[in-house]
């Protein structure tokens, strides 16, 4: 994933611990509890706030507040690779409340041999939360890897 001057860098907080947002003018680009895994290099991105990771901050407070499930921030995914933009794209089809497995979301990009890929995948979302890749657990329903930790994926399913 590349992030670069063209991206604007906003930190704010969570009752889950301080985020980091980033966007372009395409729309929101990033979305980490900072410091978690796979969060990138955003040494090049320019700090400040922009139309779109402000709104993003203002929606995930009304989120941890219980006063939206749903968010219409627009998204910029172009730093993924098609295959990763298909499973990142499978995942807002997870509604609020509901989880899903890897191997359904491979079934649903139609590749249904891609599990472990597609769990890379989902591991390497840059817009967690949002892109919500917490409802995502195991065959079996047990709660497997969180780049943002398995406490906070415990505490999003809540």
């Amino acid at each position: 994933m590349k992030y670069d001057q063209t991206h604007t860098l906003q930190r704010a907080s969570s009752p889950l611990g301080d985020i980091v947002l980033t966007s372009t003018d395409k729309g929101l680009s990033g979305l980490w509890f900072d410091g978690q895994k796979h969060q990138p290099d955003l040494s090049h991105c320019t700090p400040g706030t922009s139309p779109t990771t402000e709104l993003a901050a203002q929606q995930i407070t009304q989120y941890f507040a219980g006063q939206r499930t749903h968010f219409d921030v627009p998204l910029d995914l172009s730093t993924g690779t098609a295959f990763q933009q298909a499973v990142w794209q499978a995942l807002l089809a997870i509604d609020c409340g509901k989880h899903s497995s890897y191997g359904a979301v491979a079934q649903a990009i139609r590749n249904q041999a891609a599990v472990r890929a597609v769990g890379a995948a989902v591991g390497r979302n840059p817009i967690s939360i949002i892109v919500p890749c917490h409802r995502v657990l195991g065959g079996n329903g047990s709660l497997t890897g969180y780049a943002g930790g398995l406490e906070r994926k415990t505490a999003l399913l809540k």
